[in-house]
């Protein structure tokens, strides 16, 4: 079965995060955006877990569905996953790891909930901080069940990850140890894709999957993957673990350079760097002379052993592509979020079924049928990877455009006319 899968958001108990993020909205929009398989997210939090139990019921083997008294779309299928921020010393450095644990049933997630609610605070947060180390958290987890998957979450990001600049490793095996040879798959994150982990012996050696990390509905598949396996978690998994490019299709990506930590910089400075100019100026802002945040990119560097443009054989394939409602709102040359590029986004989906749909598969003729000619050329732009990028640096996302100015002002005026 042929299907598109997110592992990693949050719910409303999570910090930051919408308080609409709850199961019947979360189904809701896994079906505009036309996924699948939506993570639960945040299964260690005691009310979220405890809602988990109340909504959900069991539907193909390790996977669950809304039950039938509370609204949703019945056809999506959640996966109990959640994420844990591991914050510990070792090696004479504070380490800040996020971790992706994947389990089987609520019963196994039952057990690990025990085990971890005597390490720390479950309650505080949808994802917990624990003074634990990452190998020992694998080590509770594939103890419970060694149908459980444990991951680095957003791999390359530089505070709270396991390659991060701050305060990651600078392999799987200094991490982990012993257990390094049960995990077998790490999150690309925003601010990096495949092409760039490649790079790097440890990912090369395991699989890359991609996922949102969403805080809010509409974030849901900002990235994700895409599977031809039987519809149950032990066919996704082990697709994940053998890397089986007939059963693990490809990943969607965003353009990393949109994510919050692509370059270098200082985000109070307004100062933004490659890491070429960090490398000028030493790892020190030219502003206020404070060390910079070294990005995802310039991490990269330091790790890879591969040249720009290697491609691993074997390695499963990507995508890249920019959000349905950001294109939209490029081309109205107004917010994302405002009535204008809502209408406009319900449309195409009411049209084509899903926003996938409209940005994987969605023929230009068929989309200028309903929208403007300017919409259906930034769509199939992004598609082909057409774009003008703007890297994000230091918290800050950067942009990902499809038209030059130039070309903006030369079809700005008959928009004002239409909109």
């Amino acid at each position: 079965m042929h299907f598109i899968a997110d592992f990693h958001i949050h719910s409303r108990y999570s910090r930051a995060t919408s308080p609409q993020m709850d199961l019947e909205n979360i189904a809701k929009w896994a079906e505009i955006k036309g996924i699948k398989v939506i993570a639960t997210g945040d299964y260690t939090h005691p009310e979220w877990f405890k809602n988990l139990k109340e909504k959900l019921e069991p539907a193909e083997p390790g996977l669950y569905r809304l039950r039938h008294q509370f609204s949703g779309p019945e056809q999506i299928r959640f996966i109990l996953t959640t994420e844990v921020s591991c914050i510990y010393s070792k090696g004479g450095r504070v380490r800040k790891i996020h971790i992706l644990i994947f389990s089987p049933s609520l019963e196994i997630v039952e057990k690990i909930n025990a085990r971890l609610s005597l390490i720390g605070n479950l309650k505080a947060d949808g994802r917990p901080i624990l003074g634990l180390d990452a190998k020992e958290l694998a080590k509770i987890v594939l103890n419970t069940s060694e149908n459980c998957l444990v991951l680095g979450a957003h791999l390359m990001t530089p505070w709270f990850s396991l390659f991060g600049s701050r305060s990651g490793f600078d392999s799987l095996e200094e991490c982990f140890e012993e257990h390094s040879r049960y995990i077998y798959a790490g999150e690309t994150g925003l601010s990096a894709d495949p092409a760039m982990l490649w790079r790097i012996p440890d990912g090369r050696r395991i699989s890359l999957i991609s996922n949102s990390d969403a805080h809010s509905p509409q974030k849901i598949g900002r990235e994700a993957n895409v599977f031809d396996t039987e519809l149950n978690y032990f066919s996704i998994i082990e697709a994940v673990k053998r890397k089986d490019p007939k059963k693990f299709l490809y990943t969607i990506e965003f353009y990393p350079e949109e994510g919050k930590y692509h370059y270098d910089g200082h985000r109070l400075c307004h100062i933004s760097l490659s890491p070429h100019e960090t490398k000028k100026y030493n790892g020190i802002c030219p502003r206020c002379g404070r060390p910079l945040t070294i990005g995802v990119l310039n991490r990269v560097e330091q790790l890879a052993d591969r040249p720009v443009g290697f491609h691993p054989k074997g390695a499963i394939p990507f995508k890249s592509l920019i959000p349905l409602a950001e294109i939209i709102s490029e081309v109205f040359g107004v917010g994302p979020e405002t009535i204008q590029v809502e209408k406009e986004y319900k449309k195409l989906i009411k049209r084509f079924g899903s926003e996938f749909n409209v940005l994987l598969k969605a023929k230009r003729e068929d989309l200028e049928r309903i929208t403007l000619p300017e919409l259906a050329e930034g769509i199939i732009r992004a598609r082909e990877g057409q774009v003008i990028r703007e890297p994000g640096y230091d918290g800050v996302y950067g942009r990902i455009r499809v038209f030059s100015e130039e070309e903006r002002k030369n079809f700005s005026g008959e928009q004002g006319v239409l909109f």
